[in-house]
């Protein structure tokens, strides 16, 4: 399977769209770990159908004009992260759900630590708003964009208040 790439830039800063013949498959940020994603080789395509769609969405949403996203995905990781990823899709725009929430969705309450892994693993940040996991104490906790691109991401979507100041570097 082939990936291609297309950079755009962001109030979050430079980040990279991946997407296959199949859907998006990630986004990256510009300063990632690459080793935190696990794509197979890509190239620069920057009139492909799904990086343009994706690109166009994530722009409104910015805007603040799009609070929920329509674009095929295509993850990449195991059948949990898939889980996890897919349950971070149902945490509507502007709520956040704690790894906690997350695992009791799961129906395996005692997963809250696989969750947190899962979600540091997901792929396809904002779209699959892993932003909006929070802590159980309701602070800004783990994000690999960083907890100050969580904390402009949060706020686009109108979520604020005393959370947005407790960041702690779980």
């Amino acid at each position: 399977m082939d990936y291609y790439f297309k950079d755009m830039d962001s109030p979050v800063g430079r980040i990279r769209l991946i997407a296959s013949e199949k859907g998006l498959s990630a986004l990256l940020w510009e300063n990632d770990n690459p080793k935190r994603i696990k794509i197979p080789s890509y190239s620069e395509k920057t009139d492909h159908p799904v990086l343009l769609e994706t690109e166009k969405q994530l722009n409104e949403y910015f805007a603040a004009k799009r609070q929920s996203f329509s674009l095929p995905l295509h993850f990449i990781g195991t059948e949990f992260q898939k889980k996890v990823w897919e349950a971070l899709l149902s945490i509507p725009f502007g709520e956040t759900r704690t790894y906690g929430q997350i695992a009791k969705q799961l129906d395996n309450p005692q997963s809250q630590q696989a969750v947190g892994n899962a979600n540091n693993k997901n792929p396809i940040a904002i779209i699959a708003p892993c932003h909006r996991v929070i802590g159980a104490s309701g602070k800004l906790v783990g994000f690999a964009g960083g907890l100050k691109n969580k904390e402009i991401l949060l706020k686009i979507e109108g979520y604020g208040g005393n959370q947005m100041s407790l960041w702690d570097d779980e």
